[in-house]
């Protein structure tokens, strides 16, 4: 059975901003946080439209993974929405499916904005919990993704 987990999240940093950073997040994870990705790597597509295929080769700060793929379902510049589906790698001793998508939207000011990150995710068996670690692995990485992008701008 599918079960949904969504999260919303206040930042700082302009909508455009924060879209055009997860846009560019295969060059730019690794250099920002090598603690948690140590490579993205294109394996087919452009790495940023639909039917692209990335593997990302986590780093020692995430614990129980080393590696996924993930392939783009939805890339959605003008409603600044991506969704991907992992397709390979140790999540999926957990979860049959996990398919994240991030929203972006622009504050009523334009000048912050609001991200929703909600995951479609079914438990490969009952002794499974919810993905919450995941969840907020996520939560972290765009905070951190607002802070640099604030401090970048300064």
């Amino acid at each position: 059975m599918v079960a949904t987990l969504k999260t919303e999240i206040e930042l700082k940093s302009s909508a455009d901003n924060l879209w055009k950073a997860i846009a560019e997040s295969t060059e730019l994870f690794p250099k920002i946080f090598p603690e948690q990705y140590k490579s993205i790597t294109i394996l087919e597509g452009d790495g940023k439209s639909v039917g692209t295929i990335r593997e990302i080769k986590y780093g020692e700060g995430i614990p129980i993974v080393t590696f996924g793929k993930e392939k783009v379902l939805v890339a959605d510049d003008a409603n600044k929405t991506v969704s991907y589906t992992v397709i390979e790698g140790e999540i999926l001793n957990f979860f049959k499916v996990f398919t994240p998508t991030v929203k972006v939207f622009p504050s009523e000011d334009g000048k912050a904005c609001k991200v929703m990150w909600d995951v479609e995710y079914e438990k490969a068996n009952d002794e499974v919990g919810e993905p919450t670690m995941i969840q907020e692995f996520a939560v972290n990485t765009l905070k951190a993704l607002d802070e640099h992008l604030l401090a970048a701008a300064a």
